[in-house]
């Protein structure tokens, strides 16, 4: 149920909306990262050794979304593929622009 004010008047009138949208009251499309060139498809993965930096190869599972597996679309908490194996996402690739993971057994 919407509590918002009427939209018609006492007497019948329309109501007519007193400004526009604010720049922060619009809505925007997330920022997807996805998988793309060789240079930017790189990952620091922490290993027992310590951090390496490898190259992702594919998404293979985002429990944010399954959509997001057939676009390659990488967020916190996906698992990708990489050159060392395996490996769950744990920074927020499209807020800091860069791939953290950790190896999954």
């Amino acid at each position: 149920m919407n509590h918002a004010r009427s939209e018609k008047k006492r007497t019948g009138g329309r109501r007519r909306s007193v400004r526009k949208k604010q720049k922060h009251e619009q809505g925007s499309a997330p920022t997807e990262t996805t998988l793309g060139e060789v240079a930017r498809s790189v990952a620091s993965v922490a290993t027992d050794d310590g951090v390496e930096r490898a190259d992702i190869e594919d998404v293979v599972e985002n429990p944010s979304d399954p959509n997001y597996v057939r676009r390659n679309i990488i967020t916190k908490g996906a698992v990708v593929e990489t050159s060392v194996g395996r490996a769950r996402v744990t920074s927020r690739p499209g807020q800091d622009g860069q791939v953290n993971a950790e190896l999954v057994e």
